[in-house]
């Protein structure tokens, strides 16, 4: 076996173990559909290493060397139909049937011409290009990009330009007289080696993209509050911040919500009735507040609520008429009528998180020491 046929078995090996690396990550991603075509593309793209051998080692090559491109442009064409699922950026269907239909047209166009012209050489790879730099120019024309979808981006642009260079190269150097000469060549050894390494640098790329898109949305389940569907104390502090990271200065407001009398709730009614008013609860603030909010359940029967933007004045109303609504929860034993006790604090450029609390739960005491069910401002010292 030379250098060529090595690298073309290394890459039949290294694709096809991504192909089935992404289809089992599929059953864990949200992306499941983009996983298994990028899955199915690696798998599909890995066969051509099989047709340049059998090229080079059967009477009947041009039907492989047909083959081989089909597999390597299928592949690639997979690879990126699942790029655009990932990114939000659907492909037609119908133009990638007529792409690949075209290409192939070409390909036997050119199997006859002579090998290393540059007619022969670009038809040849152009096709190639043309798929992986659509997936780069999915990826860069996506919104919020993160370090590692920037990175994907430019390993997919630099993966599509090689195919350019490799043209260049076989018209330089020579791809051999036929196809069967092909993986006895110089060029071919070039070529194989310098795929081994994209094919690695695109799979991990991608697999890194898809196990933090995994590991992220893991993370935001780890911090939601089963049974009122908001967020927990570790996801409420954590989402807060991030907010006030990107916009450190503005006026915002921080609500308590405490649900009135609630073990006379457990033990008068049960706890069934109980978790009925805490998902009750959770609902009517994921429906009432406002665009910019991070609402959370903090305790057993305490909510959190941050309201971006947002003054003082205009958070004591929406307390008000929050508390208002309280009362009116359905689903629940008609004698029941849950109330709620709020304390309000702002937050400043100046102030902690952590102080604005202190002062919203002094504040909330302050509600309850009053005679429950109503709303009260945290004076300001």
């Amino acid at each position: 076996m030379n250098g060529a046929a090595f690298f073309l078995a290394v890459n039949f090996i290294v694709a096809m173990s991504f192909g089935i690396v992404f289809i089992v990550i599929a059953g864990k991603s949200r992306s499941r559909i983009a996983a298994l075509w990028i899955g199915a593309g690696f798998a599909v793209a890995s066969l051509s290493a099989v047709c340049e051998l059998l090229v080079a080692y059967t009477d009947t090559p041009k039907p492989w060397a047909i083959s081989a491109f089909a597999t390597v442009l299928t592949g690639m064409t997979l690879l990126t139909l699942g790029v655009s699922i990932l990114y939000e950026r659907r492909l037609d269907l119908r133009i990638i049937i007529v792409f690949l239909s075209l290409s192939l047209l070409v390909c036997f166009a050119i199997y006859d011409l002579p090998r290393g012209t540059p007619l022969q050489a670009f038809s040849y790879q152009t096709p190639f290009a043309v798929a992986v730099l659509t997936g780069a120019l999915i990826v860069f024309s996506s919104h919020s990009l993160s370090a590692i979808d920037r990175f994907l981006g430019i390993v997919l642009l630099v993966t599509g330009l090689h195919f350019f260079a490799k043209a260049a190269l076989a018209i330089r150097v020579g791809s051999g007289a036929t196809a069967t000469d092909y993986v006895h060549t110089d060029y071919a050894l070039i070529s194989q080696s310098l795929t081994a390494v994209l094919v690695v640098a695109v799979g991990l790329t991608l697999l890194a993209t898809l196990v933090l898109e995994i590991m992220a949305h893991e993370r935001s389940e780890s911090e939601i509050d089963a049974l009122s569907g908001l967020a927990n104390r570790r996801g409420f502090d954590r989402r807060v911040q991030a907010f006030l990271t990107e916009q450190p200065y503005g006026n915002h407001t921080v609500m308590l919500c405490d649900l009135d009398n609630f073990k006379k709730v457990n033990d008068s009614y049960g706890h069934h009735v109980g978790d009925l008013v805490i998902q009750g609860f959770g609902k009517l603030l994921r429906d009432q507040m406002p665009v910019g909010a991070v609402a959370g359940r903090v305790g057993g029967e305490e909510f959190a609520v941050f309201l971006s933007n947002t003054d003082s004045d205009a958070a004591i109303q929406f307390a008000q008429s929050f508390r208002a609504a309280i009362t009116k929860l359905p689903n629940l034993p008609r004698d029941l009528h849950p109330t709620c006790s709020i304390g309000v604090s702002s937050l400043t450029a100046s102030d902690k998180l952590a102080e604005a609390y202190r002062q919203a739960d002094v504040a909330l005491y302050a509600a309850k020491k009053a005679g429950r069910n109503r709303v009260k401002l945290a004076s300001r010292s």
